[in-house]
């Protein structure tokens, strides 16, 4: 592998996975140690990233400018209308369901009112929809308020959801890659996303076309990771191929 090659598929992992002592560096460059130690050496020098001991770790970076929740929510509506729609039919009275944030997320939620469901959720988005519905058992999880996005994160909302066994998991994204990678544009949110996949019996992520690629650079799960896609009949069939090659159930509304 040529030496600027494997300087980027360092920095690439690095980017997924934060920080990665020598060893593993090298296993995963098919490098010897020594190598992976100059690769560190050079690229810490360039300001490409952090050396610590024994390791590397990537560097901070700024992320871009987050539309408000309320932009977003008005994008787009029919197909999440329409994506929210068949996800709620998933649903059977009695059960207990996760809401990712998101504005498709939302859209769940409105349609859940009125059922005798325990909905757990991070979005103080979905909180205010289902707060005044005495049907509807409502868990807040805890954490820290993302005024922009109306959302909890951080450590004491991945505490909550350990804690926690759901029915089904719905996720939203802000983009799917070709090779089934699901992202989100804000690396904060990643830890509670994965912290959901983890607390329920079957994951369902809610996508609407425009999200194939969509954006985002962090990476939350892969195709693997999924249960069940939900999306629109306008989403390109190559797109959809990494989740029907991962045994995902794929549905276009």
């Amino acid at each position: 592998m040529l030496r600027e090659t494997r300087h980027e598929k360092l920095l690439r992992i690095l980017r997924e996975e934060g920080v990665l002592p020598v060893g593993e560096i090298a296993r995963r460059l098919e490098v010897s140690e020594a190598t992976a130690r100059r690769d560190v050496s050079d690229l810490a020098e360039a300001g490409r990233l952090r050396r610590v001991y024994g390791g590397a770790v990537d560097l901070p970076r700024t992320e871009p400018a987050e539309r408000p929740f309320a932009e977003e929510e008005v994008d787009d509506l029919p197909a999440k209308d329409a994506v929210a729609a068949h996800a709620a039919q998933l649903v059977e009275d009695g059960e207990t369901v996760l809401l990712d944030i998101g504005t498709t997320t939302l859209r769940l939620a409105r349609r859940l009112r009125g059922r005798r469901l325990t909905v757990v959720t991070s979005s103080l988005a979905v909180y205010e929809e289902l707060r005044s519905d005495a049907e509807v058992t409502l868990v807040l999880l805890g954490g820290e308020v993302r005024r922009n996005y109306r959302s909890l994160v951080g450590r004491l909302t991945q505490a909550a959801l350990r804690e926690v066994y759901a029915d089904h998991a719905f996720l939203g994204t802000s983009g799917v890659l070709p090779d089934g990678r699901v992202l989100d544009t804000t690396e904060v949110e990643v830890p509670v996303k994965r912290a959901m996949l983890g607390a329920a019996r079957k994951t369902v992520l809610l996508a609407t076309p425009r999200k194939f690629p969509g954006t985002g650079s962090a990476r939350v799960c892969q195709a693997t990771d999924i249960d069940t896609l939900i999306t629109g009949r306008a989403c390109d069939p190559a797109a959809l191929a990494a989740f029907r090659e991962a045994d995902v159930e794929v549905v276009q509304v």
